[in-house]
């Protein structure tokens, strides 16, 4: 009897909200709102997206940030869903942690990226976006330590993305 109250019970439950792209949009998700950015300027190597199963293999892809007023001068090309994505222009950091890049395709590349964890040391960085359609780590080179890529998939998991999903790019 307990079993079948149980189970008209759980037939009443809300639904799970619905996963778009790589990510729950019902999970909590954060951005790193203590960052420090001038920090992030630089150059940075991408070592790791989220992809579907069969998606093709792509290289390892780059954002470079340059200091500018009011925000930075932007260098992207980063493999992304469906493919290689560029940009090249201004990107701002409206709120700490969070960067838009202007003039780039909102359903794209130009969908505001979340600065979910930075290593202390600003070596390691990792990127969400809140709809979950893409999702990626970038490092200061091309060589990810176990540990670093350990706390960003922490990250990720908390954040409600498929960890199954994520692909290192490159070696």
């Amino acid at each position: 009897m307990a079993l079948i109250l149980a189970l008209a019970l759980a037939g009443c439950a809300a639904p799970r909200p619905k996963v778009e792209g790589f990510r729950d949009a019902g999970a909590g998700l954060y951005s790193n709102a203590v960052l420090d950015p001038a920090r992030i300027a630089g150059d940075w190597v991408q070592v790791a997206a989220f992809a579907a199963p069969n998606a093709a293999a792509c290289a390892p892809g780059r954002v470079s940030l340059a200091p500018a007023a009011g925000g930075y001068d932007a260098d992207v090309a980063l493999c992304l869903p469906p493919g290689r994505a560029e940009f090249r222009g201004r990107a701002e950091m409206p709120v700490p942690g969070r960067i838009t890049l202007s003039g780039a395709d909102p359903q794209g590349v130009g969908e505001p990226w979340w600065i979910v964890w930075v290593d202390v040391d600003y070596r390691t960085m990792a990127i969400a976006t809140p709809s979950g359609r893409f999702g990626f780590i970038l490092n200061r080179d091309g060589r990810l330590p176990q540990d670093r890529l350990t706390a960003a998939r922490e990250v990720f998991d908390w954040g409600g993305y498929d960890l199954t999903k994520l692909r290192l790019l490159g070696g």
